[in-house]
């Protein structure tokens, strides 16, 4: 059963507005009307389907902290026994966001007229993606909605939290950079010139530092916007290019073999598919329907290009350690823990294991180079700062000696 967002007048002639569910609109409006109401718009409420071609969602409804919270507070209603329709219920009426309200009574509209919980979620893919479906239908298939909704919360939130927590070890390099390069552009571009102008009329050459600062000066002011627009042009090139998938696989995998980004995110990746895939294979979702899931939660096109080749193995006989401990781009902790889980059959365990420990190498690593970075950064910013600084003194204590 859709529903309607309305608008109408209560008998002392103030506005009202709300949501409602009904088979067609002029049932919306017979059900206001024996509520003593006067509709004065009724609309159905659009989906996320609709927000995908341009309807009245025109941003995602959850953030991703957003989603998991909801996650785990659906998760909390449901295992607690309380079915699933007045739990979306009572989310929807708790919900503050009007449009988190809208599609929350839209799955609860699609959960009464009987469709699957997982059938109702995909009416929405830009808020519930192909894994959180997959997760969520298995769950119904088994009977234990409530605990494997309480482990997809644990996925999401875990997920989060690395990603936060690579954000903030990167955060302050970034910011010390940016500020860097923004002072150090205005002191060569304008407090030099300044300075060194004080001196032109002396007609004496210049110490070789002033001399060349200077220069970078003027090539700064005279061709900076060129300098400018063909970063922008070759960021929009590229971002371009990157559309391509043959390039985008070829980019991400040399970008897999820088010194220390590229780890991170081989480690980054690896754990998000070795989680993913533990979260489907425990949640009773086939062994190759998980991994192809898991496959497109990958990021890096080189990384999901091994693990569809992986899959292909799988699906010929191999078994999953094999097939992982082919691909060199993922790390060898994920098929030793792999083969541990077939041996013992406790694949979901061991793979849960494996993506804990590749998710704490990562932040590990993130946060030890961000240790190093850091004063680093500060050091090179001062040493840039020292050399303005001598172009502008070096004169100056040069026309004290002449004085002298």
């Amino acid at each position: 059963m859709p529903a309607y967002r309305f608008e109408a007048l209560n008998a002392a002639g103030k506005s009202t507005s709300g949501l409602l569910e009904a088979d067609n609109a002029r049932a919306a409006r017979a059900q206001l009307r024996a509520q003593a109401l006067v509709p004065l718009e009724v609309s159905q409420v659009a989906t996320a389907d609709a927000a995908g071609r341009g309807g009245r969602f025109s941003r995602r409804v959850f953030s991703a902290t957003g989603l998991a919270v909801w996650t785990r507070q659906i998760a909390g209603l449901v295992g607690s026994g309380l079915p699933l329709e007045r739990a979306l219920t009572s989310l929807s009426d708790e919900a503050e966001d009007p449009k988190q309200r809208e599609l929350l009574s839209h799955l609860r509209a699609e959960v009464n007229a009987g469709s699957p919980f997982a059938r109702a979620l995909a009416s929405a893919p830009r808020e519930f993606d192909e894994v959180y479906r997959g997760v969520v239908a298995a769950g119904e298939q088994s009977g234990a909605l409530g605990q494997v909704l309480e482990r997809l919360a644990d996925d999401l939130e875990d997920r989060q939290a690395l990603k936060a927590k690579l954000i903030g070890a990167t955060l302050y390099p970034a910011i010390v950079s940016l500020i860097a390069i923004v002072i150090v552009i205005f002191l060569v571009t304008y407090v030099v010139p300044q300075v060194a102008s004080v001196f032109a009329s002396s007609k004496r050459a210049l110490p070789a530092l002033t001399v060349a600062m200077l220069a970078i000066s003027a090539f700064l002011r005279g061709w900076g916007w060129l300098l400018l627009l063909t970063l922008v042009a070759g960021g929009a090139t590229l971002a371009a290019m990157l559309r391509n998938e043959a390039f985008r696989e070829r980019f991400d995998a040399a970008w897999l073999g820088l010194p220390l980004v590229g780890r991170l995110s081989r480690g980054y990746n690896a754990a998000r598919f070795a989680g993913t895939l533990a979260m489907l294979a425990g949640a009773g979702v086939p062994i190759l329907k998980a991994l192809q899931a898991a496959a497109e939660t990958l990021s890096n096109r080189a990384m999901r290009a091994d693990a569809m080749e992986a899959l292909v193995q799988v699906r010929e006989g191999a078994p999953l350690a094999s097939a992982l401990a082919g691909k060199k781009r993922f790390p060898g902790l994920l098929a030793m823990f792999s083969r541990l889980g077939e041996q013992t059959g406790q694949l979901p365990r061991m793979l849960d294991r494996a993506a804990k420990q590749l998710a704490a190498e990562v932040q590990r690593r993130s946060m030890q180079a961000a240790t190093i970075l850091e004063p680093l950064l500060i050091v090179a910013m001062g040493g840039v700062v020292m050399l303005i600084v001598l172009a502008v003194l070096l004169p100056i204590i040069q026309l004290n000696t002449w004085v002298k």
